[in-house]
């Protein structure tokens, strides 16, 4: 699939994040999934830790207060060996895997959200369905949210900052 039919910005030097560093070109994938993102109205943070054991590669908060979880995958290995995706699903509203344009995508479960992207943006190729967070958690993960955005940008401008968090 060519990510350059779905978006204008495209860096055509880097269209294939594949990497043999799966870290960093989930990395890759997550910026760009994340500026995409920022198009759409959310705003986002990478490695999200919703609950103790449970780290998500991207989290977004949208305008009307959704939640989405994004999952990179740089690979069909790395995909492969993801055991826990599932148990991140009752902690957003819509599940996505984001993944580059060589990503076998027929691996990918059907009843979950599809981007195609690189390290500078994504096009949204197949909607996630949408199960909403109970009230409760939903609060909760917001105040979250905001605490890890301020404690990250806090870090920013002093990192020798230290949360009592």
């Amino acid at each position: 699939m060519d990510l350059a039919k779905y978006s204008l910005f495209v860096h055509p030097k880097v269209m294939n994040t594949q990497h043999n560093d799966f870290a960093q070109s989930g990395k890759l994938l997550a910026r760009g999934a994340a500026r995409h993102l920022s198009d759409l109205g959310f705003v986002s943070l990478e490695e999200f830790v919703p609950r103790r054991g449970l780290r998500l590669d991207l989290f977004a908060l949208g305008p009307k207060g959704e939640l989405w979880i994004i999952e990179c995958k740089s690979s069909k290995a790395d995909f492969k060996s993801d055991d826990k995706w599932q148990n991140y699903l009752e902690w957003g509203d819509k599940f996505f895997w984001v993944v580059d344009s060589d990503f076998p995508t027929d691996i990918l479960p059907q009843k979950t959200g599809l981007i195609i992207g690189d390290a500078y943006d994504a096009a949204l190729i197949r909607e996630a369905p949408y199960h909403p967070v109970a009230p409760t958690r939903r609060k909760t993960l917001v105040h979250k949210f905001a605490t890890k955005a301020a404690e990250r940008l806090h870090r920013v401008r002093d990192p020798c900052f230290m949360s009592s968090f």
